[in-house]
């Protein structure tokens, strides 16, 4: 098991981390938070190689994915950077990369009765106007469960806030910041239920952020 302990928070910069071989040739992870090792809960970096390939399979409990970089294939179509897919339970596909992508991968953590896919091409989809100057784009909700893109201008300062349900970052571009460190781009933040924070940055930033997804003795 790695990082299953949702009560503590954890920070890992993925650009400093190794990749690590998958079970199929061309195809590299670097783990975050995993229940077992071929199976449940994960949360991955994963990075095809040109014309890596994976068989058909379908993923219980869901597969959330945000393409970094490149462009992710399956049988339903070709997804460029920015893309965003929600798969839910019972969805099957065979997954490939022509020329190689980067992904934001998180399997085994949809709620029971969430069974909509979802597929958003962030690149086109408008922004909406959020707290202060940040701008906000909203790709899935789901009981308490809230994900969403957000954009930070240069030199904004957000509220210091809780998180009822926690939190989860990654960050897409820019550096964000706040009292506890400095986060560059591919950092993975992890904050726990109720834990508390005061979000600024320096440059522009772009940040994936998840909540309420993280309630003491959840396994999602």
């Amino acid at each position: 098991m790695l990082n299953m302990d949702f009560s503590q928070n954890v920070v890992i910069n993925t650009t400093e981390q190794a990749w690590v071989v998958s079970p199929l040739a061309g195809v590299w992870r670097k783990p975050l938070a995993r229940e077992d090792a071929e199976r449940g809960h994960a949360t991955s970096i994963v990075k095809y190689e040109a014309g890596a390939s994976f068989t058909s399979h379908e993923h219980p409990l869901g597969e959330e994915i945000l393409v970094l970089k490149g462009t992710f294939s399956d049988e339903t179509g070709d997804y460029s950077a920015g893309s965003y897919l929600r798969n839910p339970p019972g969805f099957s596909h065979a997954p490939f990369s022509k020329e190689g992508c980067l992904l934001l991968v998180k399997l085994h953590q949809f709620l029971p009765n969430d069974t909509q896919r979802v597929c958003i091409n962030t690149q086109t989809q408008p922004w909406r106007q959020g707290i202060g100057g940040l701008e906000v784009m909203p790709l899935h909700e789901f009981e308490g469960q809230h994900t969403a893109l957000v954009k930070w201008p240069a030199n904004e300062v957000f509220q210091p806030h809780s998180h009822f349900g926690g939190e989860e970052i990654l960050v897409l571009s820019g550096t964000f910041q706040d009292e506890h460190g400095s986060y560059p781009k591919h950092t993975w933040i992890r904050s726990a239920h109720l834990s508390q924070h005061h979000p600024f940055v320096e440059e522009t930033t772009i940040i994936l952020v998840k909540v309420g997804h993280l309630m003491p003795h959840s396994s999602v």
